[in-house]
């Protein structure tokens, strides 16, 4: 009489399944295009917000100096990142995780400056005043609630013992909030040129 065949329980099963290592990347992905969406949906209200002229209240453009600074803090911290990145799949992981603290610190660093230009510009415009400076804020503070989400991503990940492709850690963590990041960082790059660049030639056209 043959024996029965032995069927090995389902967590053992599981665990001789291989790892998708693109699995992390994909889903975070769908969730950038997700947030892309959100934006975008952002930025059709501001304009169609600014056709209401009456209730709109822009009378001069935003100031330069600090979108401009923090997309200088943003845009070096991707950097920095992104050689976190490069040094992960070397396997140099030392310097990766410096690369991802001093990203945090950078990111800090932009909190800091946009809650600086907050307390200076709620002087003449408030978040009440009008129209402009409801989806004003609403779409900058949006901006920064996403960075700070960026930072506690890149601190969980930073406190990590492994990371990287390693037999400790299959996964590709870095990698994955390193693209969150990006992400971020090309969010502001719009927002420099639609709510702040663009209204100044505008102004220029209307001989303002």
């Amino acid at each position: 009489m043959s024996s029965a065949v032995q069927i090995p329980p389902p967590r053992t099963r599981l665990a001789t399944l291989p790892i998708d290592q693109q699995r992390g990347l994909n889903a975070m992905w769908l969730v950038i295009l997700t947030e892309a969406m959100l934006f975008i949906c952002m930025f059709g209200a501001y304009y169609y917000l600014g056709n209401n002229k009456d209730r709109w209240g822009q009378e001069s453009p935003p100031d330069l100096m600090f979108p401009f600074i923090l997309l200088a803090v943003l845009l070096a911290s991707s950097f920095v990142l992104h050689w976190g990145e490069r040094q992960v799949r070397a396997h140099r992981f030392g310097a990766a995780r410096v690369a991802l603290w001093i990203t945090v610190l950078m990111g800090l660093v932009f909190t800091a400056i946009q809650s600086f230009e907050y307390v200076t510009q709620w002087k003449q415009l408030s978040i009440s005043s009008d129209s402009y400076g409801s989806i004003f804020y609403t779409i900058t503070s949006l901006h920064g609630a996403h960075v700070i989400v960026g930072l506690f991503m890149l601190a969980f990940v930073g406190i990590q013992p492994r990371f990287g492709k390693t037999t400790r850690s299959p996964h590709k963590p870095y990698e994955t909030v390193a693209r969150y990041w990006h992400f971020v960082d090309v969010v502001w790059i719009f927002i420099v040129a639609l709510l702040y660049v663009v209204p100044h030639f505008q102004a220029i056209s209307h001989g303002h």
